[in-house]
């Protein structure tokens, strides 16, 4: 009520004014009191003029972008204008901030690993993160307000959206063939729908590996096992000559070091998963590697192959000398198995420009066809199972193989065609590579090249 009393003191001053002025020009004509009513009514009219033109003002710029400040007119027209603006500046200020708070939830919506898709009552899609627009092949802002049904076409998801019931998620090949996307669905304020997606590719490829790897290792040690149960019964049952019964006792020695052979490696590939990365700081010679890993490959050959090993020099490679054993023996035994008699094995070691470091396995065995060499290191993949069962394989080599090249920062290459054998290589980052002390190798053995045959 504070600006009633000055707005009705304003307009009875201006009536009051009228009035006198009016008198004073009246007395002069005899007719003082008709000069005070006109005068009177003048003053009142010019007052009125006045507030008409103050309400004009504060009525243009309500109409207006309300960009500038309201007119500063005095009386009750200014106070009127500055609440208005008063009043307009906060909701204004309020209205950024509810808007930044939905730019910061829709921010954190964008980065979600999930696709995230909101519908309205009709099923038209409201907004998108650009995981659900991959997912579903979308565009984030080109269709918004189109119907999700006539853009997605997947039977599965249109029947899951139409059905109602969304208790459960439903899974369907991504638009593309870009592998299998899971969907869950739920309703949210009036019939409107959240419809989160995920990619669940890796998911599906990695239970279908632990099945597969289930299945193989069940097939792997159920063989053996039935060749031992066999020639147990066969010895339990029927008489055995001295030399049959060597000869089963022989095999089964066979299938039990197979089986023993098997569960080693997968205790070695459980352990290579579950441990921590080989430290950085503990160096292990080459010529060390050379030396331990001749001897098996000499045993296993049997003096059918020739081998060499060269370039190991003082070097040394940072990690685990289990592990590094481990993945060499690997590969120069296959290269044993896989060669015939009077073949060649040769073994070398040498530093790039780069400063990394290569252990290299060369054969002039049988080969391998391109298409299985991306798969090689896959578990239980054999090339020819019948022939790596004979030889002795579990068919998990090559896979330690990899993941020791892995833990340690590096990679395993493959190059083969049938006929001409093979060169496995296996590449250490150059942090993890260095020339080494003389004087840490054994002494009495050549640092350059050893030659059997």
């Amino acid at each position: 009520m504070g600006w009633l009393i000055p707005r009705l003191l304003a307009a009875v001053l201006a009536v009051v004014a009228g009035g006198l002025l009016g008198m004073g020009l009246g007395s002069l004509s005899d007719w003082p009191a008709v000069g005070a009513v006109l005068g009177s009514a003048g003053g009142a009219l010019v007052h009125a003029f006045l507030e008409a033109v103050r309400a004009h003002r504060f009525m243009n710029w309500l109409r207006g972008q309300h960009e500038g400040p309201a007119p500063r007119d005095a009386g009750f027209w200014g106070e009127l204008g500055y609440r208005v603006e008063r009043s307009m500046r906060l909701l204004e200020r309020r209205v950024d901030a509810e808007h930044a708070r939905l730019d910061q939830f829709l921010s954190a919506i964008e980065a979600s690993p999930n696709g995230v898709l909101l519908l309205d009552a009709n099923d038209q899609i409201e907004w998108c993160n650009s995981v659900a627009a991959d997912h579903f092949g979308l565009d984030p802002q080109r269709d918004r307000r189109q119907r999700v049904t006539n853009l997605v076409r997947a039977p599965a998801f249109v029947a899951y959206l139409q059905s109602g019931d969304f208790a459960d998620g439903i899974s369907f090949p991504a638009p593309g063939s870009r592998g299998t996307v899971a969907v869950l669905i739920r309703a949210y304020g009036d019939s409107m729908k959240l419809v989160l997606s995920q990619d669940i590719t890796e998911r599906e490829r990695n239970d279908a590996m632990r099945r597969d790897f289930v299945a193989n290792v069940s097939h792997e040690i159920r063989t053996p096992l039935t060749v031992l149960s066999g020639f147990i019964e066969t010895m339990g049952n029927l008489p055995l000559t001295e030399v049959e019964r060597r000869r089963v006792m022989e095999l089964m020695g066979q299938q039990t070091l197979r089986m023993q052979t098997l569960v080693g490696d997968l205790l070695t590939l459980a352990q290579l998963e579950g441990s921590p990365r080989p430290a950085a700081d503990r160096w292990v010679g080459v010529l060390r590697l050379f030396t331990q890993v001749r001897a098996a490959a000499e045993a296993l050959s049997a003096g059918r192959h020739a081998f060499s090993f060269e370039g190991s020099g003082a070097a040394q490679i940072a990690g685990a000398e289990t592990e590094l054993i481990s993945a060499l023996a690997n590969l120069v035994n296959n290269a044993v198995r896989y060669t015939p008699s009077g073949g060649k094995v040769d073994v070398s070691w040498s530093v790039q420009s780069d400063g990394t470091g290569e252990l290299e396995v060369r054969d002039s065995g049988i080969g391998i066809a391109r298409e299985h060499i991306p798969r090689l290191t896959e578990r239980f993949y054999r090339v020819d199972g019948s022939r790596s069962r004979d030889t002795g394989g579990t068919g998990l080599g090559l896979s330690i193989v990899k993941h020791v090249a892995q833990r340690h920062g590096g990679e395993l290459e493959v190059r083969s065609e049938p006929g001409k054998g093979s060169t496995f290589t296996l590449v250490f980052p150059a942090a993890r590579v260095r020339a080494g002390d003389t004087q840490a190798e054994p002494p009495g053995r050549s640092p350059d090249r050893v030659d059997t045959a």
